[in-house]
């Protein structure tokens, strides 16, 4: 029972954070109304060295899903490193005029991992995944759009008793150490950065109902 009331109060508490953010100002993105997206492998400032790539398999379906023409991930990040931008953190501190001229996106999608990967807390383990996004005119290098999410999961979701918990946060960490619980939580994280309304991504031309 007590299991399920802290779940409930923290489920509500996100309930109340995500309806109480102030509704984004989409005159900028409505104005330059972009049809192609172009993402950068995310600049990772996580511990987890799997997090960029990882995480950016992960963005291209929802973002197409809004409705835009999303460039190739993986031929963008050998192209720009053919041209000598070899990391992320390169890429992201290029200019947006060289990058239209190697490309010639409407917009580049800059995206950040401040967490990403598990970590072990008392009788407890758990995998966060937090993205910041920033969606850029190619053509004038203005801010069209931006926004930041956070999606986490935990093994304390059973009733096994502090036994349990412990037993099942050392699974899961041994579990994390071989394949990447990350990477299925930054679904979550993309649903909440892209979907959410009034902060999330508006829909693009290549979507029935467009915004």
């Amino acid at each position: 029972m007590k299991n399920i009331i802290k779940y409930t109060a923290m489920t509500l508490i996100t309930i109340l954070i995500v309806s109480c953010a102030t509704p984004y100002n989409y005159d900028k993105f409505k104005a330059a109304n972009p049809r192609s997206i172009l993402i950068l492998p995310p600049i990772n400032q996580s511990t987890d060295v799997r997090g960029t790539y990882s995480y950016l398999s992960t963005v291209t379906m929802p973002v197409a899903e809004k409705g835009f023409y999303v460039f190739p991930v993986a031929m963008i990040d050998q192209m720009l490193k053919e041209n000598g931008l070899p990391s992320a953190n390169e890429m992201h501190q290029a200019s947006v005029k060289k990058i239209k001229e190697i490309i010639n996106p409407d917009t580049i999608l800059y995206l950040t991992l401040e967490n990403y990967g598990t970590t072990f807390v008392v009788v407890n383990s758990v995998t966060k995944v937090t993205v910041s996004g920033k969606l850029v005119s190619a053509l004038t290098g203005e801010v069209l759009w931006q926004g930041k999410a956070t999606a986490s999961a935990d093994s304390s979701s059973g009733n096994g008793g502090l036994m349990g918990a412990l037993v099942s946060a050392v699974v899961t960490q041994a579990i994390n150490s071989t394949t990447d619980q990350a990477h299925g939580v930054s679904a979550q994280a993309n649903q909440i950065l892209f979907n959410t309304d009034g902060t999330g991504l508006l829909n693009g031309p290549y979507r029935n109902s467009h915004n």
